[in-house]
């Protein structure tokens, strides 16, 4: 009797788990399918074809807006990266503290439409024109503190005596960190730029307050919401299915690095 009750929760366990996959990714199964979706139908299966993507890599504005995203991507990425690198290696250097702590993780708990009410604010104080370097600030505000956790879980079996020992041998406070702990804590760092990338990619609502005016700073994700307001067509698919691949190939990577940092 008892035996038979471990037994039955584990099943009870596995379908729950079976149908929040379902849930979470048969939508996003049925998209990727109908992306190469002959017909210009956009929920009715009629042959497999890839003209979509044909059409896809010759649309101007959704080319001008995927050069837009990687733009910002790549330069909030570099942005966040560094400084949640320092404020990383600042917090496991310095005295433990709650409000610190709470410091950081507050940026990855506030609402999306918080922070990009509050960077326009900000931006509207400073008289600033908006444009992609606005995204850019922007995005790279919301990323500092998930890179500055990825890193610190790389920083958490770091020897610190490693630095003293390097400044007994005469290297100062940047070559220390260039040759003693950058080589060390690299795989977590490029994971946390990675996880950046990625979000900054991604991200929509921060973006879509930042940005200026006209096409010059539209991202890739505003420009599928500008799309999809007249319908969901194959070639929305398509293009969310490309968004979907960048991002989930950017994830495996910082996934297969992320374990090493944390070794």
């Amino acid at each position: 009797m008892s035996a038979a009750r471990p037994s039955t929760t584990r099943r009870v366990l596995k379908v729950h788990l079976v149908l929040v996959y379902v849930f979470l990714y048969v939508p996003i199964a049925v998209l990727v399918l109908l992306s190469f979706n002959r017909a210009g139908l956009p929920t009715v299966w009629t042959g497999f074809s890839f003209d979509w993507y044909v059409k896809l890599a010759s649309a101007g504005p959704i080319l001008s807006a995927a050069k837009n995203s990687i733009i910002v991507a790549i330069g909030a990425t570099l942005i966040s990266t560094i400084l949640g690198t320092m404020l990383a290696f600042g917090l496991e250097r310095g005295r433990p503290s709650g409000l610190l702590e709470a410091s950081l993780v507050a940026p990855m708990i506030i609402p999306d439409i918080v922070m990009a009410i509050a960077l326009l604010t900000f931006y509207t104080m400073l008289q600033a024109t908006l444009g992609l370097h606005t995204i850019i600030i922007a995005h790279a505000v919301f990323n500092i503190a998930f890179v500055a956790a990825v890193v610190r879980a790389r920083l958490k079996n770091f020897d610190f005596s490693l630095i003293e020992a390097s400044a007994d041998l005469g290297a100062g406070p940047v070559r220390t960190f260039v040759r003693v702990v950058l080589p060390q804590i690299l795989p977590g760092v490029v994971a946390a730029g990675l996880l950046a990338f990625t979000l900054s990619f991604d991200e929509f609502i921060i973006a879509y307050f930042t940005a200026g005016p006209g096409s010059a700073s539209t991202t890739l994700p505003m420009q599928i919401y500008a799309m999809i307001r007249f319908g969901v067509t194959p070639e929305i698919n398509a293009l969310a299915t490309v968004v979907l691949g960048v991002s989930v190939f950017a994830l495996i990577v910082a996934q297969r690095l992320e374990p090493r940092a944390v070794r």
